[in-house]
């Protein structure tokens, strides 16, 4: 049985070949599209647990493409493939709906490591058990990736959805940064720091909807999400 449907957008034949055939030893099903528009056909004709896509590729670039699967859902994860490690490229690609960034080079364990993190963090959402969250006037459901406010519904990405979680566990509480990125993200490093600010600043445009909301940023330590 397959871990799981993994689209692979990559123009470079020799690394997507590489990729696709580790990632088959590890009990995925892999489909390969070498440029965006394919990739973009691929998605449209089959149901995948997740998205691994190549930053610059012919017809539709990783961003272009980025954009139109998260129209059509919020629920899938987007990991985007690079040999860019520029902050203005992460913070794009995270401005455009992806859940997380590994650069070239990389290895395939790594890869596998963060697949896994992402595709157990979507069964926890396809649960039976909900997880419902009361955070000022905003219901927060963890399972479907919405906020609710009066007449509002606020779709998020899972990225988004796993940090309000764990800032919804611990309303009213200091948590520091590295503790956030460490239970959200895993890993605590630069990179990963900036590219959570990304997300802290998309959550407080959503609490705008309650302005008793406040993720407040502890300097020097790290936030706390104050709510009445």
């Amino acid at each position: 049985m397959s871990k799981g449907k993994i689209l692979l957008a990559e123009d470079d034949r020799n690394l997507a070949f590489v990729i696709k055939d580790n990632l088959q030893d590890e009990g995925f099903e892999v489909i390969h599209a070498s440029d965006g528009e394919a990739a973009w056909q691929q998605f449209q004709k089959n149901d995948f647990d997740i998205c691994l896509l190549d930053v610059n590729m012919p017809l539709r670039d990783g961003f272009s493409l980025a954009k139109k699967i998260r129209a059509e859902s919020d629920m899938i994860p987007i990991l985007f493939i690079t040999a860019k490690s520029l902050e203005e490229d992460r913070i794009k690609g995270f401005n455009t709906g992806a859940d997380d960034y590994i650069t070239k080079p990389f290895s395939i364990k790594e890869l596998v490591l963060r697949i896994n993190v992402f595709l157990r963090r979507s069964k926890k959402l396809r649960s039976d058990v909900l997880e419902e969250y009361q955070i000022g006037k905003l219901k927060f459901a963890y399972n479907e990736m919405k906020i609710y406010v009066s007449d509002e519904v606020i779709s998020l990405t899972q990225r988004e959805a796993d940090l309000l979680r764990f800032f919804a566990q611990h309303i009213n509480k200091i948590l520091k940064r590295e503790e956030v990125l460490l239970n959200v993200w895993g890993k605590d490093d630069y990179f990963l720091g900036r590219s959570m600010d990304v997300f802290i600043t998309k959550l407080r445009k959503h609490f705008k909807a309650d302005p008793n909301v406040v993720l407040e940023t502890i300097h020097g330590i790290g936030f706390r999400l104050n709510a009445q």
